[in-house]
């Protein structure tokens, strides 16, 4: 008997063949005589641990592109410490026009139509997808009754924002403008109430658009309630602002339908210096349905306006005419 085989005087072990003239590989001696794998390998067997694992390590942070939706104030102060960005306050009541100024600015800059400007950059397309998206339905050859849909917040206590950056083709220099789209019942709550804890951002605001609809300014029984509510809403800015006097821009929309008399804008302009507040007026017309006035009409003046902005520099030397009696160094000895 060899090691490989149990009956008496096999040596398939050497030979291979089996004494019994079996089949080696099914002979019930020889299989019966080899030790089971668990009792001669289980200790000596070592488990690969790289079996089955993936090929490459998984990284710490899988890619994936940004939202686009609106941004959150968190999101504007971190874009804000690294560049400069034009913040703007956008207030009007609820069909005023706010919403349909911000989806025309976004259209017409994805067709190079901004006189002006250029398109250069935005961490919010799919929010401007989102609001212009009434202006790219059409039936049967028809507008929509309306472009623009209802401003409605994920968050009612926090603005979100749009977010463009524009390069002036005069120049090629590069603006950045964080825009809010902000439903009108917030301005409403500001003129009832003095409710600003949802609008405390207007206090960094560059520029403020005091959004009005110039339908409403034209009719004859509307108007005087409209007034009245601008002239309320600039108190509560200047209030809000502790004092100060931010840049107003007064926007009056639907300038392919009616333009608004000198005369009335002069009561706006009257309700406004009560406050101790200046605006400058820009018509504006998102949409037109009038072959004469075209759609976006004055939408690049109110970007212009929005972003430059005149500063007066004081003369570094200024000449003026010594007193005869003045003890000052330019009088000295002049009369030598």
């Amino acid at each position: 008997m060899t090691n490989a085989c149990q009956y008496e005087g096999c040596t398939v072990g050497e030979t291979g063949r089996c004494a019994l003239e079996k089949d080696p590989d099914i002979c019930p001696n020889r299989i019966g005589s080899q030790p089971a794998q668990s009792e001669t390998d289980a200790s000596s067997m070592v488990v690969d641990s790289s079996i089955g694992a993936p090929v490459l390590a998984r990284p710490e942070e899988m890619p994936s592109f940004p939202p686009s939706t609106t941004l959150g104030l968190e999101a504007v102060e971190r874009m804000m410490a690294a560049k400069y960005v034009t913040i703007v306050g956008i207030l009007g009541d609820p069909e005023a026009g706010k919403t349909a100024c911000l989806a025309s600015i976004y259209l017409l800059l994805s067709h190079a139509l901004l006189d002006g400007w250029a398109f250069a950059d935005s961490q919010s397309l799919m929010a401007f997808e989102e609001i212009s998206r009434g202006a790219r339905r059409w039936n049967e050859g028809y507008p929509p009754e309306q472009m623009t849909v209802h401003t409605e917040m994920a968050d009612e206590r926090q603005p979100g924002f749009l977010h463009l950056r524009l390069r002036r083709e005069t120049d090629g220099k590069c603006f950045d403008l964080a825009l809010p789209d902000l439903p009108g019942e917030w301005t409403k709550t500001l003129i009832r109430s003095s409710r600003s804890d949802r609008l405390e951002f207007t206090r960094s605001a560059d520029v403020i658009w005091l959004v009005a609809d110039g339908r409403i300014l034209s009719d004859r029984e509307q108007r005087q309630g409209a007034i009245t509510r601008l002239g309320q809403l600039a108190g509560r800015l200047r209030s809000l602002m502790n004092g100060l006097s931010p840049k107003l821009l007064l926007v009056i929309t639907h300038r392919d339908v009616v333009q608004v008399s000198d005369a009335t804008i002069d009561r706006v302009r009257s309700e406004f210096a009560k406050h101790q507040l200046e605006a400058e007026i820009i018509p504006i017309a998102p949409f037109s349905d009038d072959n004469i006035v075209k759609p976006g009409l004055g939408l690049s003046n109110l970007i212009s306006s929005t972003l430059e902005r005149v500063t007066v520099q004081p003369a570094f030397w200024p000449t003026s005419t010594p007193a005869p009696s003045a003890r000052s160094f330019l009088s000295f000895r002049r009369g030598i």
